[in-house]
């Protein structure tokens, strides 16, 4: 059903939207929008940072220390 939409559909939906809503809505909408996925990106960074550090920390040097001989 979706996929008849095209070109012209898209830009009816468009105008619809914004006689309802208002630019200014839709342009705070908009922020709010570009900040979760900012917020998201942020987080996807973080936690692959977490799991580097976790891998490092695994990943350390564990040879036994050589006893001094004297």
């Amino acid at each position: 059903m979706l996929n008849n939409i095209g070109l012209p559909g898209l830009l009816l939906i468009a105008v619809v939207v914004l006689v309802l809503f208002g630019r200014g809505k839709i342009s705070s909408l908009m922020g709010e929008v570009g900040k979760g996925i900012t917020a998201f990106k942020r987080g996807v960074t973080d936690g692959q940072k977490e799991l580097d550090d976790a891998h490092a920390e695994g990943a350390r040097d564990v040879t036994p220390e050589e006893k001094d001989k004297a």
